[in-house]
Parts: structure tokens; sequence; C-alpha cells
């Protein structure tokens, strides 16, 4: 058992102790007052005895009353002391009480309040400004990347920090103002001030929000806030909102300020909080969904802009969930990485990928996007070529798609990792080039095969020069490196047009059709006689026989390719 739960065990009864030592502390004291009086009775009179004694008169002092003397005597010594004794027993248990309700209310690093003694405080709080006519607003702070700043200055150097934030904060409220530190690197504070008049509020919250952002080592801090009112109703409408109710709504304003580009105070509104109860069910059936095969593999066409050839396709995520519908990979892709579950999720799409493509033409290539989290698992070449073999999947017909942003958490890792698939005869592209802030350096450390044009540029080149200019530098950039281009987003005629002016890419977009499921994509491949010969359908083959199949599909056709995918 832990010191504090011995402590809060040991509090947990608080009378019966005091009581008992009361008691004994009487009862030592009685002793030795009894004693004292004895001694005071029968040592006059064996004084006197042993004065005459002394003087030649007497036959000395009576053996009983003297062995009754010398007994009250020892008995005086024993309850003095043992009532001194007991004494400094209640004492010590009483210091340690008080220490331990101290601890009980306390954070013992911060000195702040803790989250079991923040909730009655601030109620008390509430119901006095009330009584005043005033409100209060509840105030939550979190430090960004909390986490991965304690790993890299220590615990000692996070529990600093810690420390530092609470006695920062606590320079900024008001003396009636709570602090209290709620667990790991959560604050919470409650500030008066008059309803309808938050200015004060948010003054306090834009001075936590610029004293934290600082530079710490190689690490910049910065923090979150979120903020609720107290002058509202709790849920049931029938009474004004308790200590509880406010942190909740805080939390959720919280939840939803950490999700801002730029940190900023956000006050609780209604639809934060149904857009988290939405979040949550999202995150519940995202689990669910995982086992249950509902995350399936779409494909989108990656074409010889030139030719028109099909060349292969890139495998995007889609969700069929029963309850919400058909899902695109923007709205729950984040969630399965702040849960925990890409690597699952993605493991399941990978293999139902390389059983698709494994019917496919020979020479068709299979993309796949990784998520960065990934990219710090140090098992995944092994997991990924786990897949290869379960699928007889050739490794040198797939690309593994690495975002440019990935590259700035750990180059070490990537660069591991990117060596280790290409040994392997795997393909690698730097997806969404353009975005990030790779350097040349970078280009010739990580042994990319390929470079693949963020669509946002493709999309702006004919009415935006500075998109333009990007991808005619990034063309120049994948021809002097002898690297070959993806572009995405090719999704007009004229656009197309443009980039074959630039020279000879690789492209996908709409205008070869939308991403469609393995089943349409099969058929697809199947007029066009671009199914492996193991996987052709006989009847489909049959009713076609007249009709010559050509293996490409000229520069003129995407049209019709939009209309029969």
């Amino acid at each position: 058992m832990s010191v504090i739960a011995k402590i809060q065990r040991a509090n947990s009864q608080p009378d019966a102790r005091p009581s008992r030592s009361a008691r004994n502390d009487m009862l030592a004291l009685a002793i030795a007052v009894t004693a004292t009086c004895m001694v005071a009775a029968i040592g006059g009179k064996a004084l006197s005895q042993v004065w005459a004694r002394a003087s030649g008169i007497g036959l000395g002092p009576d053996q009983l009353l003297t062995n009754a003397l010398l007994l009250n005597i020892a008995l005086v010594i024993f309850g003095w002391r043992r009532y001194q004794d007991l004494h400094g027993e209640v004492v010590a248990r009483r210091q340690a009480e008080d220490l331990a309700r101290q601890m009980e209310q306390t954070d013992p690093l911060t000195g702040c309040l803790n989250r079991h003694s923040f909730a009655p405080r601030a109620n008390q709080l509430l119901a006095t400004l009330r009584e005043r006519g005033e409100t209060a607003a509840l105030v939550m702070l979190d430090i960004n990347d909390f986490k991965v700043i304690n790993d890299k200055i220590g615990t000692h150097g996070g529990d600093l920090l810690l420390t530092d934030t609470a006695q920062r904060i606590e320079a900024l409220l008001p003396p009636e103002a709570l602090l209290a530190r709620l667990g790991g690197d959560e604050f919470a504070c409650v500030i008066p001030f008059t309803p309808g008049h938050p200015e004060r509020v948010d003054h306090i919250a834009d001075a936590m929000l610029a004293t934290m952002d600082r530079k710490l080592e190689s690490h910049r801090l910065s923090a979150s806030v979120g903020l609720a009112s107290g002058d509202r109703q709790n849920r049931l409408g029938n009474a004004p909102i308790d200590a509880n109710g406010l942190l909740h709504l805080a939390e959720v304003a919280l939840f939803h300020a950490k999700k801002q580009a730029r940190p900023a105070p956000l006050w609780f509104e209604e639809s934060l909080e149904t857009e988290l109860r939405y979040r949550c069910e999202l995150e519940l059936a995202i689990r669910e969904a995982i086992p249950a095969g509902e995350f399936v593999p779409y494909y989108e066409q990656q074409v010889d802009l030139a030719t028109g050839e099909v060349l292969g396709f890139e495998m995007l995520a889609r969700w069929h969930s029963p309850t919400f519908g058909l899902i695109g990979p923007d709205v729950f892709i984040p969630i399965a990485e702040e849960i925990g579950v890409i690597a699952e999720m993605s493991e399941s799409l990978i293999r139902q990928a390389l059983r698709d493509a494994r019917e496919w033409d020979p020479r068709l290539t299979l993309s796949v996007n990784i998520s960065p989290l990934q990219l710090r698992d140090p098992w995944f070449a092994q997991k990924l070529l786990k897949l290869l073999v379960e699928a007889q999947f050739p490794p040198q017909r797939l690309e593994v798609e690495i975002t440019e942003t990935s590259l700035h958490q750990n180059i070490a890792v990537v660069q591991a990792l990117v060596t280790s698939l290409r040994n392997q005869g795997i393909t690698i592209s730097l997806d969404d080039f353009g975005t990030g802030y790779s350097s040349f350096a970078q280009l010739r450390k990580l042994p990319f095969d390929r470079i693949k044009i963020d669509r946002s540029f493709v999309l702006a080149m004919q009415e935006d020069s500075d998109s333009r200019t990007i991808v005619e530098t990034i063309a120049l950039l994948g021809k002097g490196l002898g690297l070959p281009i993806t572009a995405e987003g090719v999704e007009s005629a004229e656009l197309l047009e443009s980039l074959q002016s630039l020279g000879s890419f690789k492209g996908q977009g709409y205008l070869y059709g939308k991403p469609q499921d393995a089943q349409a994509t099969r058929e697809f491949l199947a007029e066009r006689a671009l199914l492996a010969p193991h996987a052709h359908d006989v009847s489909l083959a049959s009713s076609r026989q007249a009709e010559p199949a050509p293996s490409t599909q000229p520069s003129t056709m995407p049209q019709e390719w939009l209309r029969t995918a």
C-alpha cells in the first residue's frame, strides 16, 4: 500500500484514535496523581520515623511503610513519564493528520489545490459570488506536447516545468481566484467577473498563453486554454451550474482549443459539445469497425500523362459504416491516429489491397500511404514484408508513400525504414511534396524513388502564378535528381495540357475517374484486359472476343474513362 493510501486509510476514522489516546492520557495522569497523593500521605509518616531514628529516639521506619513509599515513588515516576510519552504521541498524530489533510487537499508538487478539493472550494466561491451578484469563469490550461517535452528534459525537468507553470499562472490571478492542478499538465482556475463583462477573464487567459509561449531548450513551449462561464444553468435547468459541470464544459472547450492552428483562448459553446459527442461516437465506432472489416480500400488510377496508359493505382481508405454511411479518410484517419489504432487499421487495409492487386496485370503497381505514427514503429518494415509474403505479392509492384511533414519528426528512423524497404525492392515516394520543409540535403540523404506534387499546387497552377512556378521548380528538381514525378489533382484537360508541357509525368485525379472499390476497379480492368491471366472472368472475356482490348489508352480518352469507371 502506498504512503498516500495509508494516510487516507488512517484518516478515514478521525475520531476513534484521539478518543482512545485521551482515555490513555487520563489513566496515566490519574495513576500519577494518585501515586503522588500516596507519597505525600505515607512520606510524612515515614520521614518522621527516619528522623526519629537518626536522633536515636525510635526504632526507625516500618518496613511495610518504606516499601509502600518506594512503590508509590516509582508509580509517580512511571505515571508522569507515561503521560509525557502519550502526550507526545497525540501531538505527533495530530501533526500527521494535519499533513494528511493537507496532502488530501493540495498537489504535493506545485502546492495548488488538487482535483479532489477543487470542486468543493470552487462551489463555495461560486455561491459567494452569486450572493454578490457576480459570477466566475472556469479556465483550463494544458501544456501542448508535454509528454514529448518531458521525454526530452527528463522527469525532474518536467516537474520543474509544472512548478514554474503553476507559479506563472498564480502570478496572473486576482486574490479571490482559485488555482488547481488537476493532474498531469492540466491546470484549472476559477476567476470572478461581472456578468456580461468577461473582458477581465479574456485578458488573463491571453496573458496565460503569452507567459507559456517561450523556448525551452530545443522545444517551443505553448499551451491551450478552454473557458466556461458560470452564468448558466445546469443540464436540468433547475439550478445554477456547479463546479463539476463547469469543469466538463471547460474540458470540451480545451479539447477544441488544442485543434486550433494558432493558440487562442476558446469559450465553450453548445455546438462544441455536440461535435465532441459525435467524435466520441466515432471513436467507439472506429474501434468496432476494424475487426468488423468496415474499412475498405478504394483505388484511384495513376496514369502516364503523355500516353494515357494506366500504370497503377493508389489505395485510398474508405469507411462503410452502417451508422454513419460512407466516410472519407479526412474524418477518421486523424481520430484513428489519436486513439492509437491507425497501425491496425492500415495493416488491415494493406492486406486487403494486396489481395486485390494480385489479380491485376503484373505491370500495374499499387501505392499505399502510411501514417507518420507508423514510421515510429521499428518493426514496421518487417510487418509490411510479412504482409507481402502472405499475399504472395511482388515487392517490386508496391510503392510506399511517405508524407513530407513526417521527415522532420525523426529523420534517422525514417532513413533506416526507407533503406530497409528499398533493399527489399519496394519503391518509396515522397508524398505531398512542397507542403513541408524538405531540403536538398534531405532528398540526397533519403533514397526516394519518386516525388509526388501536392494536389493544392496542381489545382491552382492555372490561376496562381506562384503555384505554377512551384510545380515547374519541382519538375526541374526531379529531373536534376533523376527522380520521376507524380502530379496529384489532375482534374481538367487544361491542367493535363499544362503538365504535359512541363515534361514526363505520372498523374492522378478526377479527370480519369473517381476512386472506386475493388469490384468496380476489377471490372474496369477486365474491360481493358488488364487483369492477371488467372483472374480473367471467362464470361466477360468471351463476350468481348470480337473487340480488340488494347493495353494502353491514348491521351484523348480520359473523358471516356470517366464515363466507364
